[in-house]
């Protein structure tokens, strides 16, 4: 089986690849491939179509950190997307935000949105994680204003944010690709006094869960 993992940067991933060159029975099996992105959408989606459109794998999974938007879910927590949304795909107007779905510019409902989300249909592997599964929305700007953090709870009603989400739902999607999206929470969105962090945390907690999920998926795949 092809295993394919995905990360914006090799710190958020890094126990886990080392987990990996110690346990050479797993590669044995399964052939794991790692793709470092970069930052953001459009890097997300460039990389992904460079090692993915001619090479397929069985499945798929992005992990990295995210900030939260509610106190239920706090630094330190690990949670699985459900399903994607593009926040900052549209146009800023005196009444408020506008996406590409309000201006009439897409259709919300044309494959692979729905209701102008991306959905993750792969609920055995949601099931696998163990972790609860949550809205997310993704931008190219972190939100650091309160009032536009607070406009982006009114319009989405996320739990996370981060910067590649969507452009790994949308690709996986269309190319029929099973996938799972992990995020260890390191920050509450709009806080940006680095010292209320636990960056550290977030990835720890992560790559605990990456660990659990990855022999999962191996033990059920096992040759």
């Amino acid at each position: 089986m092809k295993i394919a993992l995905a990360a914006a940067t090799r710190p958020e991933i890094e126990p886990v690849l080392r987990y990996l060159q110690e346990r050479l029975y797993l590669k044995g099996h399964h052939h794991f491939s790692v793709h470092l992105t970069g930052v953001g959408l459009v890097n997300t989606a460039l990389e992904l179509s460079r090692a993915w459109l001619g090479d397929k794998p069985d499945i798929a999974i992005l992990a990295g950190i995210a900030g939260s938007f509610h106190p239920m879910y706090p630094a330190g927590r690990v949670v699985a997307v459900r399903e994607e949304i593009f926040a900052d795909l549209g146009v800023q107007e005196a009444s408020g935000f506008q996406d590409i779905f309000d201006m009439s510019l897409a259709d919300p409902n044309e494959f692979p949105f729905s209701n102008g989300r991306l959905p993750n249909p792969n609920h055995s592997l949601l099931q696998k994680s163990q972790l609860e599964s949550v809205r997310a929305v993704s931008v190219n700007q972190v939100s650091s204003d309160a009032d536009k953090v607070q406009a982006l709870v009114r319009k989405y009603n996320p739990v996370i944010e981060s910067m590649e989400g969507a452009a790994f739902h949308q690709f996986c999607l269309a190319e029929g690709i099973p996938f799972i999206q992990l995020r260890g929470i390191s920050n509450f969105v709009g806080d940006r006094n680095k010292a209320n962090w636990n960056i550290q945390e977030a990835i720890q907690n992560l790559n605990k869960t990456l660990i659990f999920l990855i022999n999962k998926i191996a033990e059920q795949h096992h040759p």
